[in-house]
C-alpha cells in the first residue's frame, strides 16, 4: 500500500524556516520532519511513498536524490578523484517526488497523483505532523469496516491549562494543559479506497472541506481513535517543542 505525503504548502507560520525550504524539510534532530514521518510508516512495513510537492519541491527532490551520499561515510582518493560512499543504514524505501502545483489544494494534490495510485487503497498524511500512530492497527481497522475512508482522530494539543469554576468563583478542577475534555480533531494518517478520489472536484478542492464532509454525510468516513502522542509542527514554538523531545532521547513518535 502506497503512502502519499502532502508536502506542497507554503508553511507561512514557520516563515523563519520556510523562506528557503518547504515545511516538510524543516529539521528535527538534524533530519527533516518528512524523514521522521516516513520512519513511522516504515516501522510498520510501509516503505513505498509518493511525496506531493509544491512550494520549493526541488529541495525535497535534491534531498532524496542525494540521500545515499548525505547519509554515508565518504572516502575520497585525492589522487584519482574516486569517491566511495558506505551507508549500511540507508533505508530500503521507494520515494516518488511528484510536482503537484504551487497553488494546488490538498485534495487537488491527490487527484494529481491519481495515475500513480494504481486504483488501489492508499494512505495519506500531512508533511508536518508526527505521532506514535499504530499504522498496522490503522490499516486493519480500515479493512474491517468496509467504508471508503478512515481518518485518524486525535486529541488537540492543549496550549493552556483548563479550569472548572463554580458559581461562587471556587475552582472545582484545575488541569495543566490537559486535552482530555477537548474532543477529537483530524490528525491526518488517512486510509482511502480509490473511490475517494471521485469526491474531489479539481485542483482547488481542499480535502478537509467538501470531500471529507460528503464522505461523512454518505456514511463512508470512519475514525480511528488515537489517544496517545500526536503533535503538528505549525509554529516555531511547536518546532522547538518537538526538537526538545527529540533531544531528550524520548521522542514519543520514534517507533522505529
Amino acid at each position: 500500500m502506497r503512502t502519499v505525503i502532502l508536502a506542497g504548502g507554503l508553511g507561512t507560520r514557520l516563515s523563519e524556516e520556510t523562506a528557503v525550504k518547504p515545511k516538510p524539510m524543516v529539521e528535527i534532530g538534524g533530519r527533516p520532519i518528512l524523514w521522521h514521518i516516513m520512519n513511522i510508516y516504515a516501522a510498520h512495513g510501509f516503505t513505498d511513498f509518493l511525496v506531493a510537492c509544491g512550494y520549493r519541491g526541488e529541495v525535497i527532490k535534491e534531498y532524496f536524490a542525494n540521500f545515499h551520499l548525505q547519509s554515508a561515510d565518504v572516502f575520497v582518493d585525492l589522487a584519482t578523484g574516486a569517491v566511495e560512499a558506505k551507508a549500511p543504514r540507508t533505508p530500503s524505501w521507494r520515494v516518488g517526488c511528484v510536482e503537484t502545483g504551487l497553488d494546488t489544494m490538498t485534495g487537488g494534490r491527490l487527484i494529481a497523483l491519481r495515475s500513480l495510485l494504481a486504483d488501489e487503497p492508499f494512505m495519506v498524511t500531512y508533511g508536518d505532523g508526527v505521532g506514535d500512530i499504530d499504522i498496522t492497527a490503522l490499516v486493519q481497522f480500515h479493512r474491517s469496516h468496509g467504508r471508503l475512508a478512515t481518518v485518524t482522530a486525535v486529541r488537540p494539543p492543549s496550549r493552556f491549562g483548563g479550569m472548572e469554576v463554580a458559581e461562587d468563583g471556587a475552582v472545582a478542577e484545575f488541569a495543566e494543559k490537559s486535552p482530555v475534555h477537548a474532543g477529537w480533531i483530524n490528525g491526518g494518517f488517512f486510509v482511502f479506497e480509490p473511490q475517494v478520489l471521485d469526491y474531489i472536484a479539481d485542483g482547488s478542492t481542499k480535502l478537509e472541506a467538501e470531500p471529507l464532509t460528503r464522505l461523512a454525510e454518505d456514511g463512508q468516513l470512519m475514525a480511528f481513535r488515537h489517544e496517545n502522542f500526536w503533535k503538528p509542527m505549525d509554529t516555531l514554538r511547536e518546532k522547538r517543542e518537538l526538537e526538545a523531545l527529540w533531544q531528550s532521547g524520548a521522542a514519543p513518535w520514534k517507533v522505529w
